[in-house]
């Protein structure tokens, strides 16, 4: 395994970090770029030695990094942040290439990652004190739990890390950051940029394949694990962490409902409803997957929402809204979802879903009416496929959105806050907006009900979540 020495952050060769080193592996592999299907550079193949020595790094430097003050930690995350913006472009056209993004959409990923760091790197966790009676007080503390694992999906591989990082590191851990197979390039270019402002053995970087995660994840030299990616994979990770307690935070997929009541601005919610579910070619976890309109309006919202549909620009050229499927794998099954629909015979109002070029292109499609137990309801395709469903009855209606056994994000749409206040309270959902989708704040803790994962990421209750909590007693004789 050769090391190699740091210079100007160059974005062609890349590196695993391992106790402030670039090291490279033996074996290489790379991923496709989506757009054009040609080869990507090729990055590390980690091994178990690699991981062995990573870990033992991240143990080394963690008591030193616990002890260092808070503002000190703080200051060094506002560092890297500020040093990521400098670098936003070529960050922006690397995530283009690696991840499909459009080139407007990639720099709002970036712009994100780097509001993601500063947001919650300006949070404070401060000990409380509990005083029982005259003689008798009690100082809760969160202390760091040690050593932390970052995985990171490939559907937003540079905002998602940044919300991690920022996290574990200003609560007094150190993170190893298991980037993605799909998307591993941002990630090891973050963790290359950093180490100009963290100790050794802070803030690492692992490359690899499927192997990684597992070696990672029962390890008994890990001490939390923060995963985002699909139910099927968090389920996994929780059995591996099982074997050595190891903390976990899972913040899992979505099959998200949106209510759109009789009396909604149907001019206004149909461009935003369509974006918040194509976003991104429908690759969120927390996109709107479902829409249910009231019958009265249903007709006209699906005429509106689908002439919008068919105005939106795909590829990566500059102007472009949604850019292909990351990889072959979601490609397929997606295109399993689409297959699916033309068996069952449902009503595709935008018409062909074919892209005509290379690349792993879908067109944004709507489904018209299917039934409620139609895989295309009943599943998140994480892809660009959105079906209206009529509804009549509020009580109704509330069942049905809160039928999946996913439970991440929920939306009402209407112009009486009171009516939308009712409905929002009874969905089962760790987010429920009104009249907007997907409005994420680095403050605000962000959670999944039911299916959609254990514990929270962000806020305040995030950093909580990369510590343990030791309450203190002092007692005081009295005379």
């Amino acid at each position: 395994m050769a090391t190699i020495k740091f210079g100007a952050l160059g974005f062609d060769k890349f590196y695993n970090v391992i106790n402030g080193e670039l090291k490279e592996t033996a074996a290489t592999r790379h991923s496709i770029n989506p757009a054009t299907s040609d080869p990507n550079p090729e990055v590390p193949l980690s091994t178990p030695i690699d991981v062995e020595e990573a870990i033992a790094a991240a143990r080394a430097a963690f008591p030193g990094w616990a002890k260092t003050q808070w503002v000190a930690r703080r200051d060094a995350i506002l560092q890297f942040a500020g040093a990521l913006e400098k670098n936003t472009d070529d960050f922006a056209t690397l995530l283009t290439r690696e991840q499909g993004k459009p080139p407007q959409i990639a720099l709002g990923e970036i712009a994100n990652g780097i509001r993601w760091l500063r947001g919650i790197a300006n949070l404070d966790l401060p000990s409380e004190v509990v005083n029982k009676d005259a003689t008798t007080q009690i100082v809760i503390k969160y202390v760091p739990l040690g050593v932390s694992v970052a995985i990171v999906p490939w559907n937003y591989p540079v905002m998602l890390a940044c919300g991690k990082i920022a996290a574990s590191l200003l609560t007094g851990n150190s993170i190893i950051l298991k980037v993605s197979p799909f998307t591993p390039y941002c990630g090891l270019k973050m963790a290359e940029l950093a180490q100009s402002f963290f100790p050794a053995g802070v803030f690492q970087a692992l490359s690899g394949d499927d192997r990684l995660g597992p070696w990672l994840t029962s390890h008994p030299g890990i001490d939390k694990i923060s995963f985002t990616g699909s139910t099927a994979t968090g389920k996994k990770v929780m059995e591996s962490a099982s074997k050595n307690l190891t903390r976990v935070t899972l913040e899992l997929g979505g099959n998200d409902a949106a209510i759109v009541c009789s009396d909604a601005d149907i001019d206004s919610a149909v461009p935003k409803i369509a974006t918040l579910s194509f976003l991104n070619s429908g690759q969120i976890c927390v996109a709107i997957k479902r829409v249910y309109v009231h019958e009265s309006i249903y007709n006209e919202f699906r005429d509106k929402i689908v002439a919008y549909t068919r105005s939106i620009q795909v590829g990566v050229e500059k102007d472009a809204f949604m850019g292909p499927l990351q990889n072959k794998v979601q490609y397929d099954r997606v295109q399993e979802h689409l297959d699916d629909i033309k068996r069952q015979n449902y009503h595709v109002p935008t018409g062909n879903h074919d892209f005509q070029t290379v690349g792993y292109f879908i067109n944004p499609t709507i489904v018209d009416n299917p039934a409620d137990d139609s895989r295309i309801v009943q599943e998140e395709p994480f892809g660009p496929i959105l079906p209206l469903l009529s509804w009549s009855n509020e009580e109704e209606v509330i069942r049905r959105a809160n039928s999946s056994c996913m439970g991440l994000g929920a939306s009402v749409w209407s112009t009486d806050p009171g009516v939308a206040a009712r409905i929002a309270e009874h969905l089962e959902a760790g987010s429920v907006w009104i009249n907007s989708h997907l409005d994420i704040e680095p403050n605000i803790p962000f959670a999944g009900h039911k299916s959609s994962g254990i514990g929270c990421e962000w806020g305040v209750e995030g950093l909580k979540g990369f510590c343990n909590i030791k309450a203190i007693y002092f007692k005081q004789d009295m005379p």
